[in-house]
């Protein structure tokens, strides 16, 4: 496990681009084929992508994990969870918690102007509390407690490790599912799924790599930017362009990061 926090933000943010990129590819797919065929094609490339990865050293290898049921439930945690946006205030409170993390003042203020800028760009309504609203809160939780589990993995195992287990443990879940919605795709369609399931791969290394350069955390407040690559992407790929609000959620967000970059710098700066 390596301290460097600026490469750790940096993957974090690239990792939320190559999620949104991911989504933005998926929506056109999602009216033809069924989130479990997509998504059983796309833990099926991840496999391929892992073992690339972890060939020189043997795929064998790379599977021995010193805690494989922290693995297993890391990787299944991932296939179930739905939503970002309110994770990292709970990635910093249980990584104060149960990981013995710093959660200083800058990170705290970082992460709650985050997701202030969030709710600029969402503006949630909550005139009548519906169970369906507690959809993403529950699946934010759940990517929070991912990632959690990923720093926590990292001690232990390396991050070829984790890949390898995200990938394998994904795909043998979805292949309960993916194979009973199956509906063959056309040549465009397959190049769509295989564009998707790269980035959706590449996304997840990244991520493992960021969280295993730096404390889960200190990168948090980066993972609000993938609200404001879906925004960019939407304006650009769908012409959803953003009214006021959401360009000063979006400012608000980037301009968090950037505070958080920058403190996190000085700090490390300090003899």
């Amino acid at each position: 496990m390596k301290n460097n926090t600026s490469l750790g933000a940096i993957l974090t943010v690239a990792s939320m681009l190559a999620f949104a990129s991911m989504d933005a590819i998926s929506k056109w797919l999602v009216a033809d084929y069924s989130i479990g065929q997509m998504m059983w094609i796309r833990y099926g490339v991840f496999c391929v992508f892992a073992w690339l990865v972890v060939r020189k050293r043997g795929l064998g290898q790379a599977l021995r994990s010193q805690r494989p049921v922290l693995q297993a439930t890391r990787a299944l945690l991932a296939v179930v969870e739905s939503a970002v946006f309110v994770s990292p205030l709970i990635v910093i409170a249980l990584g104060a918690l149960l990981l013995g993390e710093k959660a200083d003042r800058t990170r705290w203020l970082a992460v709650a102007a985050g997701f202030a800028g969030v709710l600029l760009i969402v503006r949630p309504g909550f005139r009548t509390l519906d169970w369906p609203l507690l959809i993403p809160l529950v699946g934010a939780l759940l990517w929070g407690v991912y990632q959690l589990m990923t720093r926590l993995s990292v001690r232990t195992d390396s991050p070829d490790t984790t890949l390898v287990w995200s990938a394998f443990v994904a795909f043998i879940a979805m292949s309960f599912v993916g194979p009973w919605y199956w509906q063959w795709p056309d040549a465009w369609a397959w190049f769509l799924l295989l564009v998707t399931a790269l980035l959706g791969a590449i996304a997840h290394y990244m991520l493992i790599r960021a969280l295993d350069y730096a404390e889960a955390s200190a990168v948090q407040p980066y993972s609000y930017t993938l609200l404001v690559w879906v925004t960019v992407l939407g304006a650009i790929v769908f012409g959803d362009f953003p009214d006021g609000w959401t360009i000063a959620g979006a400012a608000v967000i980037v301009a968090s990061s950037l505070y958080t970059w920058r403190r996190e710098k000085l700090s490390a700066a300090k003899p």
